[in-house]
């Protein structure tokens, strides 16, 4: 939205910016899981002794890359984000907690006139938003093969990072459209985010949903006709006994419905309908991230492992 300088999103962007405060508590639970390393990545205790992935999978440098990775990603996030509410501190001084009164008196030292203020932090969010744009793909990419793919040390897919990735897109732009629409009804802004903001949050969905779709059946299909078993065994374990169920709901969940139920304006612009498809995008994403982890933990099983730990860690980042 800032290097397009997109003008439709101003009066909601802000709801997705709040995202990025819930980052450097993510670091903090990354650095913990780190420390039960050995109860996830069983590979983690030598050198895995898989040929290829010996250097990539070194622990390390496994670990060192996946810790600067992320800190790379929450450092310019952060950065980008004072910059947003440095403005707000300039414009509005009496408002906010009192106990970052003097957080506040520390930003605005240096504050100018608006216009200026404006201009000058709109010019640095747009170099900022480029070099987060590449952090964040590639970077996000990175951490999909390290914390996601290499839980099955033996699976490789070329598509898997893009499949990780393009997942957490639609499912911030789903729960986005939850947030704006609760937001508008607790502020009483119906002057302010209006219809055509639905319309257009509806449309991402849609559009993104159709492209993660499209990259679940070409990560299949490419799988299937190249018949290796190094690939097969990963979407095989998926598919049969008791993981088989959990993942035709997941692929409904995240495709099936909200495709063919935003395909009409209506249904983008209905609130009761907008908020059954982007609901659905939200859970079967919890379900997508599930089928990720699970399947290469446990392996075959008849009754998959849901209980009081999977809902509280469900509980815990809500």
């Amino acid at each position: 939205q800032r290097i397009t300088t997109a003008r439709w999103s101003r009066p909601i962007i802000r709801f997705l910016e709040g995202y990025v405060a819930f980052l450097p508590v993510a670091f903090v639970l990354l650095l913990i899981l780190l420390v039960g390393r050995h109860h996830i990545f069983w590979w983690s205790n030598h050198v895995p002794d898989i040929p290829e992935k010996r250097i990539w999978l070194n622990p390390p440098f496994f670990f060192t890359r996946v810790i600067v990775v992320y800190l790379i990603i929450t450092l310019l996030s952060v950065w980008y984000i004072y910059t947003s509410v440095r403005l707000d501190v300039g414009i509005l001084p009496e408002s906010g907690a009192k106990w970052a009164r003097s957080i506040r008196e520390r930003m605005r030292k240096g504050f100018k006139d608006e216009r200026r203020e404006l201009h000058s932090t709109h010019s640095l969010q747009g170099r900022l938003a480029v070099f987060m744009a590449f952090a964040f793909a590639f970077g996000w990419i990175v951490l999909s093969w390290d914390l996601s793919m290499s839980l099955d040390p033996h699976f490789q897919s070329t598509m898997y990072g893009w499949w990780f990735f393009m997942g957490g897109w639609v499912t911030a732009l789903a729960s986005w459209t939850l947030i704006v629409m609760a937001w508008r009804r607790y502020l009483g802004r119906y002057d302010l985010i209006q219809d055509k903001h639905f319309h257009d949050l509806g449309k991402l969905c849609f559009a993104f949903t159709a492209f993660w779709g499209y990259l679940t059946f070409a990560q299949y299909l490419v799988i299937w006709y190249g018949n290796m078993g190094e690939e097969t065994h990963w979407p095989r374990l998926r598919l049969i006994a008791g993981w088989r169920i959990p993942t035709l709901t997941g692929v409904t969940l995240m495709f099936g419905l909200p495709f063919f139920g935003l395909l009409s304006r209506a249904a983008k612009v209905y609130l009761p309908t907008l908020v059954l498809f982007a609901s659905s995008t939200v859970v079967g994403l919890w379900l997508h991230r599930y089928l990720e982890v699970y399947p290469s933990i446990y392996g075959v099983v008849d009754n998959i492992p849901l209980g009081i730990w999977e809902l509280g860690v469900t509980l815990g980042l809500l």
